[in-house]
Parts: C-alpha cells; sequence; structure tokens
C-alpha cells in the first residue's frame, strides 16, 4: 500500500499470548492512534498518512478483539488494566521506550488507562471524544448522562448484543457509521463489514462494555496523567455531554487545552485535516529532540 506519507506495512505485534495486527507508516517520533468503537486501524486513514508525511513514525493497531487481532475468551481480558499492557507491549515491540498516544472513544479510554496506568511510556497524550474516567463516573450519576449511555447497559446483556448487531447485515453497526459519516462509500463500509465479520468479534467488541459495567470500585485505580494532554472535542456528540469534556485540574495537571470543534462524536472523520494539524503541532516538541 501507498500513499503521501510513504508506504502502508502491515504486521503483527506478539505481545505476551496475545497478538495485534497493525498498519505503519514513516519514520520518525512513534505515534500509536487507538481506535473506538466498532472501528479498527482503518479508522485513522486520513491521519495515518499525513501525520507520516510531517515527519512521524505512526502505528495503528487493531486494538484486542477487533479485525485481525486476537480475540481472548472472557469479559475480564477486555477491562482497561491488559488493553492499556497491550499499548505499553506494542511500543516496546516496536522498539521504542515510549510514544506520542492518540486515542478516539474507547481508544480514548485505553489512552488514559496507559497514560495513567504506564506513565514512562507516554510522552504526549491526545484523545478526541472520550472522558476522563472521573469525569465519566460522574457524568453517569446524571440522568441527562445516563439517557445518552443508555447502551453500555444493553451491551451488559447476554446474548441479545450479539443477536442484534448481527441482524439484516450488520445494520445497528452500519447506523454507528452512518453517523460518523454520512458520506461512506460502499467499498468502506465492505472494509468495516470484513472486520465485523471476523469469528467472534462482534462479542468481543461488545465485552469492552460489559468489562466497564461491571468493573468494581473503578475509581481506585485512577491516578493522575502527568504527559502534557490536548484534549480535541467534536461538540455535538450524541454519547457524551459536552461538560464531560473538560478533566479536573488534580487528574490532567498539564492539560494544554481542550480544541472544540464543531463536530460530532466522530471529530476525526468531520474535521480530518483540523485534528490531523491539532496533532501534528502538539507533537511538534518531538521532532525537534
Amino acid at each position: 500500500m501507498e500513499g503521501a506519507g510513504g508506504e502502508l506495512r502491515e504486521g503483527y505485534a506478539d505481545i505476551g499470548d496475545q497478538r495485534l495486527h497493525y498498519v505503519e507508516a514513516g519514520e520518525g517520533p512513534l505515534v500509536v492512534l487507538l481506535h473506538g468503537f466498532p472501528e479498527f486501524w482503518y479508522g485513522w486513514r486520513q491521519q495515518i498518512e499525513p501525520l507520516a508525511a510531517a515527519g512521524f513514525r505512526v502505528v495503528a493497531p487493531d486494538m484486542r478483539g477487533y479485525n485481525l487481532s486476537s480475540r481472548p475468551d472472557g469479559v475480564a481480558a477486555y477491562d482497561t488494566e491488559p488493553l492499556a499492557a497491550d499499548v505499553r507491549g506494542l511500543i516496546r515491540e516496536r522498539g521504542e521506550q515510549s510514544a506520542l498516544v492518540v486515542g478516539h472513544d474507547w481508544g480514548g479510554s485505553v489512552a488514559w488507562a496507559t497514560a495513567m496506568t504506564y506513565p514512562e511510556v507516554v510522552n504526549r497524550l491526545a484523545i478526541l471524544n472520550a472522558a476522563h474516567p472521573r469525569k465519566l463516573l460522574q457524568g453517569l450519576h446524571h440522568p441527562g448522562q445516563l439517557r445518552k449511555s443508555w447502551y453500555f447497559f444493553f451491551f451488559d446483556l447476554p446474548e441479545l448484543p450479539e443477536s442484534v448487531v448481527h441482524a439484516d447485515h450488520w445494520r445497528f453497526f452500519r447506523h454507528f457509521l452512518r453517523d460518523a459519516s454520512p458520506a461512506y462509500t460502499p467499498e468502506e463500509i465492505d472494509r468495516y463489514v470484513e472486520a465485523w465479520s471476523q469469528p467472534g468479534a462482534a462479542t468481543a467488541m461488545i465485552n469492552y462494555y460489559r468489562a466497564s459495567v461491571r468493573k468494581k470500585h473503578p475509581e481506585t485505580q485512577l491516578h493522575t496523567v502527568q504527559s502534557p494532554t490536548l484534549i480535541i472535542w467534536g461538540e455535538h456528540d450524541r454519547y457524551l455531554g459536552e461538560e464531560l469534556a473538560e478533566p479536573d485540574h488534580d487528574d490532567v495537571p498539564n492539560l494544554d487545552r481542550v480544541e472544540r470543534l464543531p463536530a460530532s462524536h466522530w471529530v476525526h472523520h468531520d474535521e480530518p485535516a483540523r485534528v490531523t494539524q491539532l496533532l501534528t503541532d502538539f507533537f511538534a516538541p518531538a521532532l525537534a529532540a
């Protein structure tokens, strides 16, 4: 695969007993892009090559359970602790001690967890429409956010969610794509359908929600994020209230800023050039190091 940022290289990283599929491009300081639900590495297709062309080495994995990566059994395998360990392992497997980490949606939750659990591997952190976990916990005590987050509890049901998402040729997931962008081509949709159709993928993807809902005393696992942090927030998010955008200072003392854009939850699809420029500018100090 060839693009403006050079060749797109595909590979697999063996991390303990997990194997993560990834796409990589460019040379330079390492940037790790963590996708959300129900995407896979392909969700970053509008950022990978421009970031590589700007001088970065970009790695976009399929997170565990998605597309071509490993799918371990059991809900506990999709808790944020093993997912954060995957990110740390990927960075080390690619030959680096640390990286610039970007996460959207569930990838943002994993990015927050990685920065809290393994601060030494996150040089700079960029979050796209993913609330800091303390903010999300606070939000779920309010009826407005509970209404927006109904699907968290639906996905915790046994078996029914899998039946619903499989029905009518993935109609439920296609709804998410239409929300992400009304301009998806048939070929792009086919890429997603191929990823969703991998054996066991639907259950693995839903298990992210099950693990989150069943987590006991999550507030005890929250630590200060010391990494310089940029938050990019689509203001028209249907799933997360705007009040969740800015974390508390004590939780993220080195917050660079919250950049609010006239976009949906899928801010990197709605405003791809602007998001890429914001990331490039925020990560520029790594190019000078």
